[in-house]
């Protein structure tokens, strides 16, 4: 089958471009600034205590607000977030494509892991699809660390995506889900923090030769099956500082606790091209208890699959014609 492609227009207004600009902007510049903001928010809280002035409360309602408010799917936004795909030049490539996801899900009653990588510092790519997905597939859930679930702002800005736990209990859940549609999948972010600090504009690594946990899970979960997701221009529209202390406090929050930046030097990023690329099910068999060989096996076939994936495509972003893909 020939894969689908679609994209933007390659003529785009200044204003849209703006308006793009814009939009994305508020994704990275709240996820850098809300941890600072809620350490500001706890000194305040220590230090006018016993005499809170009107500033105070101002200040810190937004915070309150967003405690007592969950977090929420919004996918009635993404009719509105269009510019954010001409900013970015967003383009994208289906070897299994929409109608074939949906038969998956439909017909054969096989529910899938969307395994997305690179993660990059904020990921672009991912909200780009997630704006231009079709109706029925954008409901699909985005497995996260649990604490960015628990996090005031993020949880409630990140959360229009439509977040849920990464754990692999409410992984097996959601996969064991007999909808026939769409929401008994959920997507992945393979490499998690770790490869967020591997992100560069330079070359293109992966955190992968020891993330295997899902592909334990997809094998022991009948029916499911696994479709790699290759993300363009993740690594490439933000900079991230890399420190070897800063990256094991991170992961040991599962969040990211680094300073990073793109256009103008400042925490807005790049209108660098993005592509999305959805490979082919790699065909996962059902296995109750998978041996290390079994996991080893299926997890060098998704390796393979990944790589194959960045070597056809990469001479369509012109930023990795140049690139080599290692695995870490």
């Amino acid at each position: 089958m020939t894969p689908s492609s679609t994209g933007s227009s390659s003529t785009v207004s200044f204003t849209r471009w703006c308006i793009g600009l814009f939009l994305a902007s508020i994704f990275s510049l709240v996820y850098l600034l809300t941890p600072l903001y809620i350490l500001s928010t706890l000194v305040l809280l220590i230090t006018q205590y016993l005499n809170p002035t009107l500033y105070f409360y101002i200040y810190v309602a937004p915070l309150i607000i967003s405690i007592l408010v969950p977090s929420k799917q919004l996918t009635c936004l993404a009719n509105y977030m269009t510019p954010m795909l001409d900013y970015f030049q967003y383009e994208e490539i289906l070897e299994t494509t929409n109608e074939a996801l949906k038969k998956l899900n439909r017909e054969d009653g096989t529910n899938v892991i969307m395994a997305l990588q690179p993660h990059g510092v904020v990921s672009f790519c991912s909200m780009c699809s997630w704006i231009n997905a079709d109706p029925e597939i954008r409901p699909i859930q985005t497995g996260v660390a649990s604490v960015l679930l628990q996090v005031p702002i993020l949880k409630n800005v990140m959360g229009i995506y439509g977040l849920t736990a990464a754990s692999g209990s409410n992984v097996r859940r959601i996969l064991q889900k007999k909808t026939k549609d769409i929401r008994g999948s959920i997507v992945l972010y393979v490499g998690g923090i770790a490869e967020l600090f591997k992100s560069s504009r330079k070359e293109e690594r992966l955190y992968l030769k020891s993330r295997k946990g899902f592909i334990k899970v997809a094998l022991r979960e009948k029916g499911v099956d696994i479709i790699p997701v290759y993300l363009f221009g993740n690594t490439s529209v933000l900079t991230v500082i890399k420190n070897k202390s800063l990256e094991k406090l991170s992961r040991s929050m599962q969040v990211s606790l680094t300073y990073f930046w793109g256009k103008w030097k400042l925490p807005i990023p790049r209108d660098d091209k993005l592509l999305y690329v959805r490979g082919k099910p790699l065909g996962m068999p059902y296995i109750p208890e998978p041996t290390d060989q079994d996991v080893d096996k299926w997890h060098g076939k998704y390796c393979e699959e990944v790589t194959r994936l960045f070597n056809t495509y990469k001479e369509k972003v012109p930023a990795y014609k140049h690139k080599t893909l290692y695995l870490d």
